[in-house]
């Protein structure tokens, strides 16, 4: 079965910007401590976990909008500092067919944290780049980059904030 061009997309947007990356296929992984077990050179902590979570703003009138949270696999994020940092009534994870819908089919698990690919914003907690290196699902549940965490910030240009524990 082919990979979700997300793949393609990632790794030619990193290889034009002249970036060092390794790739890596394993057998499919749909959490984080399913993708640790898998790749046995990186820890937990250097595992970008990616979430799609749907914002309903204070303002009942508004729409609710989609936004992408970046942290370490090994943490949470706080509900409650995401509310506050978004000035949100509250906020859910998206269903899986929110997130097929808002990444053109990737399915959840494989979500990567390039939320820019699919016009999300992209919230990054700082403890995400106490690592040189990140790794993350790329698009598919069976295919992993690890790149230097400085030039995904680059890239992606996250709103870096403290929300995780």
């Amino acid at each position: 079965m082919p990979y979700h061009p997300a793949i393609k997309q990632i790794t030619d947007m990193l290889t034009s910007n002249k970036c060092e990356f390794q790739t890596f296929e394993h057998a499919p992984v749909r959490t984080s401590e399913d993708a640790f077990r898998q790749r046995p050179n990186f820890s937990m902590h250097q595992g970008a976990k990616a979430m799609i979570v749907r914002v309903k703003s204070k303002n009942r009138e508004e729409q609710d909008k989609f936004v992408m949270l970046v942290f370490p696999a090994d943490l949470k994020f706080k509900g409650g500092e995401v509310k506050k940092l978004l000035g949100a009534r509250d906020v859910t994870f998206a269903t899986e067919a929110e997130v097929g819908k808002i990444t053109g089919g990737v399915q959840v698990g494989g979500v990567p944290p390039f939320g820019n690919l699919f016009n999300l914003p992209v919230y990054a907690d700082g403890s995400l780049f106490e690592n040189d290196k990140i790794i993350f699902n790329a698009g598919d549940r069976s295919f992993s980059v690890a790149m230097s965490a400085e030039d995904y910030k680059k890239i992606v240009n996250p709103i870096v904030q403290k929300f995780a524990a």
